[in-house]
């Protein structure tokens, strides 16, 4: 594998993780306020992110590249309530989509086209993952100071269950 390659792909494992610990920021602030459901939509996040680098990892040991693996930032834990929350979610999945299809690109130009197939998966999921977090941002604008209903997406964002996305893990 191109080196060049090899170090985004594990830039992406540190960017999966940080994803992970903002979730679980996140996750606690929904906590604290008196959120259950959105706690546990935004823990099963975290879980996901955690999959998503586990897998990039696997991979490229399965490449016969080494992945390094750097510190993980501080992620920011004051949310003042859910509605910036889940701006934060939608901006931060954005931002993860940018550094995927920039790893799918710096893979095609490198023709490995065994990583960029790869990546793919990741490409599609980023669609997935931006369209779920518009969807909870259009409701709390719908909901706007409607506590009851704020209360019934959480229930709703409660009802999650996490399906591991790459169940052969191991």
């Amino acid at each position: 594998m191109n080196k060049e390659l090899e170090q985004a792909l594990s830039d992406q494992i540190n960017a999966e993780n940080y994803s992970a610990y903002l979730y679980l920021s996140m996750s606690t602030a929904a906590d604290q306020m008196g959120l259950k459901g959105t706690a546990h939509w935004l823990f099963l996040q975290a879980q996901e992110e955690m999959a998503h680098g586990t897998n990039i990892y696997q991979y490229m040991l399965e490449r016969g590249a080494a992945p390094v693996l750097g510190a993980i930032d501080k992620p920011d834990a004051d949310f003042s309530d859910v509605g910036q929350m889940f701006k934060k979610v939608l901006e931060h999945e954005q931002y993860v989509t940018e550094r995927i299809n920039a790893i799918a690109s710096l893979a095609l130009s490198h023709h490995d086209h065994a990583a960029y197939q790869f990546m793919l998966w990741y490409v599609n999921e980023q669609v997935e993952e931006e369209a779920s977090a518009s969807e909870v941002l259009d409701k709390l604008r719908l909901i706007g100071d409607n506590q009851g209903l704020l209360l019934g997406l959480d229930q709703e964002l409660g009802a999650r269950v996490f399906v591991n996305p790459f169940p052969n893990q191991g």
